[in-house]
């Protein structure tokens, strides 16, 4: 053991070499949100699932998304309920969202949370997101809407979030924010940056005046479908975590 490291960042002995590179992405996504300001104090989550468990990993309840670290995540099954010893607890609140997603669809391993400022705006138009900016023309068909129920603390809201989720990886939460999930971090990080792309600049255009100029639903169609093509069957969105890790840190260091 590396004695001169942090040891927040030391491999604990009882976690496999797999889980410790899981835990270090997920700390970094969670940096990487910091960084980009899509955070909300204490609140919301990120969470990874341990491939072929029913478990995942999430931050603890009231650690800024800066304090997070590989060690001090947590991991809980899909009632919440902690699977290994911390000082730290969970937030209930994670658990309606999170845990119906993971618990329900296999092509899912990580889901994000936000309600950013331009994020919860868009939920709180009747239309939702527009498809006529270059970012939400690639959100086109791949949005489901679910309607504001209050805070997501109740485990009867699974079935209808899943309902309005579909067989979509945007969920849209009326009046909220939104949930974004993928088949890992790096692509699920980068659907979440499409989303708040297309919501900043919708958000800026309806500032300005003059109308739109709208796109045709086949050019809308065809974004859609190459920008999945792109996360799905290469490493496009791994190479573009990567580098905004990359960024981040020699920021930080700076």
């Amino acid at each position: 053991m590396d004695l001169s490291a942090p040891l927040s960042h030391v491999k604990p002995d009882h976690i496999s070499d797999s889980e410790w590179a899981l835990r270090v992405q997920l700390a970094d996504c969670y940096h990487l949100v910091d960084h980009f300001g899509w955070t909300e104090t204490i609140f919301n989550h990120i969470s990874a699932r341990l491939p072929g468990t029913d478990h995942y990993l999430v931050n603890p309840f009231g650690l800024n998304y800066d304090e997070i670290t590989p060690a001090n995540l947590l991991k809980v099954d899909l009632t919440g309920h902690k699977v290994e010893p911390s000082p730290y607890d969970a937030n209930p609140a994670g658990f309606a969202l999170h845990s119906a997603v993971h618990g329900a669809r296999d092509d899912i391993h990580c889901v994000m949370h936000t309600h950013t400022t331009e994020v919860s705006a868009v939920t709180m138009k009747r239309n939702g997101f527009s498809h006529d900016n270059f970012y939400g023309a690639q959100l086109y068909g791949r949005v489901g809407y679910h309607t504001f129920e209050g805070i997501t603390l109740f485990a009867d809201e699974k079935v209808r979030m899943l309902a309005s989720l579909g067989d979509k990886h945007i969920l849209a939460l009326r009046n909220h924010g939104v949930a974004v999930g993928e088949i890992d971090i790096p692509r699920t990080f980068f659907l979440l940056w499409t989303v708040q792309r297309a919501a900043e600049i919708q958000c800026a255009a309806s500032a300005m005046a003059g109308d739109d100029v709208a796109l045709p639903t086949s050019v809308s169609e065809r974004c859609a479908t190459l920008t999945q093509q792109l996360i799905r069957e290469d490493d496009f969105a791994v190479k573009f975590f990567d580098a905004m890790v990359r960024q981040m840190k020699a920021r930080k260091a700076r």
